[in-house]
């Protein structure tokens, strides 16, 4: 990519195998694309004949035997890292929104989560001698001064988003065995193993992006509570006074990563992990009803021809802000307005008393000056 960024005149600066100032970014976005075109595999299996030739011995034929025989090797892709880097104009702004994205993601994204964003639905098989102690994992990590690596970790496949350089925010998906990934691992099936990291990128932002920005249209907040249709079907509307459908939006906040959507068998399961003994009685039947009422306020869709759903972004925006604006600054609001303590004092105050009123009217005073709701 840099060879031909600088046939085509872009200029650049790079920090490692990070393109971290770029003069044309539309440019080098399209020569990017071209790995997707089966001519990549062209480029790339003259760059290892020319390899092989020149720095390897010729293991089977002499290069005239070669010739006379048609012979030629065969290579197959053993790892792959795709990345893709968002440049910001201030560096304080990219820390400040990396911070956020990782408090109001990290939560959402459990461990049955990972599994699903990256497509593998069983734990991955490892030899008993490695000893790995985590296998799948959310992890935030520290290693250097100033450097935050946000890393999703499945089996063999890896999704991380970390700061590259002062400006630039790198998001990675990373293929420590491509047969992870069920597509191949020939030379010919290169652009097939880079438009699947690609959609498991994508698919990993997007999530990002729809759990960290919280907006809600005018209406919508008014028009929730009101019963709609679904085909010939009328259901009831969404309440998120009630604990059953506060856990049904988280549950489908969990499962929005899975490529292959999600059943209501999944949902279910999901419920009960977040209610605990208060879902006891939440079942498939209660998670096809409680589906409707999301598909009638087009939040989720079910996918055609099959008895499996996936949420739609604006569906998935709208859910996020709505339990981040409830857990987050409703209740916090409410718990600062309400009174909390006994409009009478002690009917025979002590000296313990007085001093006890003397520390609570500082601390009040203490707590207003640093803006804590107490």
């Amino acid at each position: 990519m840099a060879c031909q960024a600088r046939k085509a005149g872009i200029h650049f600066v790079k920090e490692g195998n990070c393109f971290t100032h770029v003069s044309d970014t539309t440019g080098l976005a399209q020569l990017a694309d071209t790995l997707l075109q089966p001519g990549a595999t062209g480029q790339l299996s003259q760059v290892c004949d020319r390899w092989i030739c020149t720095a390897c011995p010729c293991f089977a034929l002499d290069l005239e035997e070669q010739k006379h025989s048609r012979f030629h090797y065969d290579y197959s892709i053993y790892q792959l890292e795709y990345s893709r880097n968002l440049i910001f104009e201030v560096g304080h702004h990219m820390d400040q929104v990396f911070q956020a994205l990782i408090d109001r993601s990290r939560v959402p994204l459990d461990l049955k989560t990972i599994k699903t964003i990256q497509g593998t639905r069983h734990r991955p098989h490892c030899r008993a001698r490695k000893k790995r102690s985590a296998e799948w994992e959310v992890a935030v990590e520290r290693p250097v001064y100033d450097l935050t690596i946000f890393k999703l970790h499945c089996g063999k496949l890896t999704l991380k988003c970390y700061t590259k350089g002062e400006r630039v925010l790198r998001i990675e998906a990373m293929a420590h065995h491509t047969q992870q990934l069920d597509c191949g691992r020939s030379l010919p099936k290169f652009p097939d193993i880079v438009s699947k990291l690609n959609a498991i990128l994508e698919r990993f932002q997007q999530a990002l992006s729809c759990m960290d920005q919280c907006f809600i249209a005018d209406q919508t907040l008014e028009q929730l509570p009101a019963p709609t249709r679904v085909g010939q079907s009328r259901v009831g509307g969404i309440d998120f006074n009630k604990p059953r459908i506060r856990w049904v939006a988280e549950a489908v906040l969990a499962l929005a990563p899975n490529p292959g959507g999600f059943s209501a068998a999944e949902l279910g399961c999901q419920v009960l992990n977040l209610g605990g003994p208060a879902a006891s009685d939440y079942g498939r039947h209660q998670a096809s009803y409680d589906l409707k009422k999301f598909r009638g306020k087009q939040m989720v869709r079910r996918l055609a021809r099959k008895q499996r759903y996936e949420p739609l972004p604006q569906g998935l925006k709208a859910l996020a802000a709505l339990l981040f604006l409830r857990d987050k600054v409703i209740q916090p609001l409410l718990a600062g307005a309400l009174q909390t303590r006994p409009a009478r004092g002690a009917q025979n105050p002590t000296r313990l008393d007085h001093h006890y009123e003397a520390l609570r009217v500082g601390m009040r005073g203490l707590f207003h000056e640093l803006g804590i709701a107490a």
